[in-house]
């Protein structure tokens, strides 16, 4: 049996001090490597890079992208193939009692998600704003009427 002493107790705070020490003593380029490593997805995107998971960037002082275009970029993945439960674009009857609510409860399950659905905030699109999300929205609705 392992019989802790005051002297191992000391041996393995040291040791303990020391390995953290040595973790900490990093060059400003490891440093620098690490953070891009584990930058969330949505601040690590580039303008223009479509592998991140959602729409491309709008270039500086291009302005909003419409509905047609979010939903190509951002939606389609989703609503083309009903993943997850999600309505199929131009499927009348799946979108007729989403519809019925009201634009004002798609508009707010579009920018926010649907708990317990495949429904993501913005349906993922984290370089998205509020007001193309809601083109895309109001684009998937004209279709699906």
């Amino acid at each position: 049996m392992l019989r802790i002493t005051q002297g191992l107790l000391a041996a393995l705070f040291t040791g303990l001090l020391a390995l953290g020490a040595w973790a900490v003593d990093l060059t400003d380029a490891q440093r620098a490597a690490i953070e891009e490593r584990i930058k969330p997805v949505g601040e690590s995107c580039l303008e223009g890079d479509t592998s991140c998971g959602g729409a491309p960037a709008a270039a500086a002082g291009g302005g909003a992208r419409s509905g047609e275009e979010v939903y190509n970029a951002a939606c389609m993945a989703c609503h083309m193939t009903g993943a997850a439960g999600a309505p199929k674009l131009g499927d009348a009857a799946a979108w007729a009692e989403r519809i019925a609510r009201g634009m004002d409860a798609l508009h707010d399950s579009g920018i926010n998600g649907v708990p317990g659905t495949g429904m993501m905030a913005k349906g993922g699109c984290v370089n998205c704003s509020d007001q193309e999300v809601m083109a895309a929205v109001d684009y998937m609705v004209e279709q699906s009427q």
